[in-house]
């Protein structure tokens, strides 16, 4: 059975008062309501055939601080919920409670899910951003070996030269362990930085 087709089968079930707004949305829903898959997205209708009880459904569910808004549909006029929250609020208006607590599960896991996604995805862009640096940071190196020698930096550009291109897998945290006296993050920036600037003058005098 579909989402929408649970929430109907509750509502069914459900009895208000004869002329309250609960009856009419519950009714209305029941005989031209329709709601997608919340896996796949957030979406509820009703399909009016005409302008006068589109307004009251959207009259109506205001009441109830609902959101809701109009498309023409050929000759119909649908009014339609596109939020999730405004969605819950109306399931729970009309009486679908159950729907509304699987609904909510749905919306739990989807963000969990999400989160989880967006999240990986940083990583990943880290991940990358990192051994990206790191290459460019042996490119220049190897540059300075063999256009320049290692044996004209100061000592600690020479020792920070060999260690990156000895561990060339590892974070600037291990490498500022591997140099002697050890070194911080910002001290093992600082000094490939300095190298990749010194390659970048050595490339520079070599076009010219």
């Amino acid at each position: 059975m579909s989402f929408s087709g649970e929430i109907k089968k509750e509502l069914e079930n459900k009895t208000f008062t004869q002329n309250s707004a609960r009856a009419f949305l519950r009714d209305a829903f029941l005989e031209t309501g329709s709601m997608s898959n919340p896996e796949k997205g957030y979406h509820l209708e009703f399909v009016c055939e005409d302008e006068s009880r589109a307004q009251r459904l959207i009259d109506t569910m205001q009441k109830y601080e609902i959101t809701a808004k109009t498309v023409k549909r050929k000759r119909y006029t649908i009014v339609y919920i596109k939020e999730s929250e405004d969605i819950v609020r109306l399931l729970n208006v009309m009486g679908a409670h159950n729907c509304l607590m699987n609904l909510e599960n749905l919306r739990i896991l989807k963000d969990m899910r999400n989160s989880i996604n967006r999240q990986v995805n940083c990583e990943t862009a880290n991940i990358s951003k990192t051994v990206s640096a790191a290459n460019k940071q042996i490119e220049d190196i190897q540059y300075i070996k063999d256009h320049y020698g290692f044996d004209n930096l100061s000592e600690n550009l020479r020792q920070m030269a060999q260690i990156r291109l000895e561990y060339p897998d590892s974070t600037l945290k291990e490498l500022g362990g591997f140099l002697v006296p050890s070194v911080g993050k910002s001290g093992v920036n600082h000094r490939l930085r300095k190298l990749s600037e010194l390659a970048d003058r050595i490339r520079g005098k070599a076009e010219n």
